[in-house]
C-alpha cells in the first residue's frame, strides 16, 4: 500500500515494497487509472490477475482488453460501512460489528520523552491504517507514504517485527528514519529492541499491556517516539478442534 500525488507514483511505491509477492496479485486504486499506470505495469511485465478502481480511462481500457487472464472491476468509491459482518464458524454463524476504528492525530497519546514530528505523525497514521488490515500479529514499517516492510500471521510479535525488517532488506528498502505500527500492544520490550535496531524512529500501538512501562522505557532507551491509540486491531485466524472442543 502506498499514497502519492498520482496513481502512477502510488503504484510504483507499492510495487517496490515487495516486487516478488506482487506477481499474480490484486491491485486496487482510489482514482481513475490512466494509460501511464498500464504502461508502467507492462514495462515491468507485472502479471496482475485483478485490477479494481472507480474508473479507467478509454486508453487504459483498450490496453487492458487484450490481456486474457485479467479481471477489471469498476467499483465506485464509497465511505459507507457495513453495520455488521458475518463469519462462518463450526455449527453456526458469527455476527459481529466490524472494526471501523481509524486513529486520528487528535486522539494520540505521546508516552515517551521523544515527541514525534508532524511528518512522523502523518507516517504513523498511515502505518496504523495499513496494520489494521494485516493479519495478526501485525507489524508494519512505513515511510514517505509507502509500506517498507510487513510482518504478519506470526505466533509472536517479535517474530513479525523481525520478518518485516527482513522483507524490507530483501526489497532493498532502507528502514532508517521509518515508523512502525503494531495492530496490538507489545507484550514485551523485545519487539521494540528489534525495530529500533532496524532504524525506526517512531512507533504507534494501542497500549494496554501489563508491561507498558517496560515497553515505554525501552522506547526511551532507544530514543524513539511512541504514541498510543487506545484501540487494537486483531485479525487472527481461528482454528477449532472439534475433538477436544477447544478454540485457538
Amino acid at each position: 500500500m502506498a499514497i502519492d500525488g498520482t496513481l502512477l507514483g502510488a503504484y510504483e511505491k507499492a510495487f517496490k515494497t515487495d516486487s516478488t509477492s506482487a506477481f499474480g496479485g490484486i491491485i486496487a486504486f482510489n482514482g481513475e487509472v490512466g494509460i501511464d499506470v498500464v504502461n508502467a505495469m507492462n514495462e515491468r511485465k507485472h502479471f496482475v490477475e485483478v485490477l479494481i478502481a472507480p474508473a479507467f480511462s478509454a486508453e487504459a481500457k483498450a490496453a487492458l482488453a487484450s490481456k486474457q487472464n485479467l479481471r477489471v472491476l469498476v467499483v465506485p468509491m464509497s465511505r459507507e460501512l457495513n453495520a455488521l459482518e458475518y463469519k462462518r464458524v463450526g455449527g453456526g454463524l458469527l455476527v459481529q460489528t466490524p472494526d471501523n476504528f481509524t486513529a486520528q492525530a487528535t486522539g494520540l497519546k505521546v508516552v515517551t520523552k521523544k515527541q514525534p514530528t508532524a511528518q512522523q505523525i502523518e507516517d504513523l497514521l498511515f502505518a496504523e491504517r495499513v496494520a489494521k488490515f494485516v493479519k495478526s500479529n501485525a507489524i508494519v514499517f512505513c515511510g514517505g507514504g509507502m509500506t517498507l516492510g510487513v510482518g504478519a500471521g506470526q505466533m509472536s510479535r517479535v517474530d513479525s517485527t523481525k520478518i518485516a525488517s527482513i522483507k524490507a532488506q530483501h526489497a532493498g528498502l532502507d528502514l532508517k528514519g521509518s515508523v512502525v505500527a503494531s495492530d496490538a500492544f507489545f507484550p514485551f520490550r523485545d519487539g521494540v529492541d528489534v525495530l529500533a535496531e532496524a532504524g525506526a524512529v517512531a512507533v504507534i500501538q494501542p497500549g494496554g499491556s501489563m508491561r507498558d512501562e517496560e515497553v515505554i522505557a525501552a522506547a526511551d532507551e532507544h530514543g524513539l517516539a511512541m504514541v498510543l491509540t487506545g484501540a487494537r486491531h486483531f485479525r487472527h485466524s481461528k482454528t477449532i478442534d472439534h475433538t477436544e472442543g477447544t478454540q485457538s
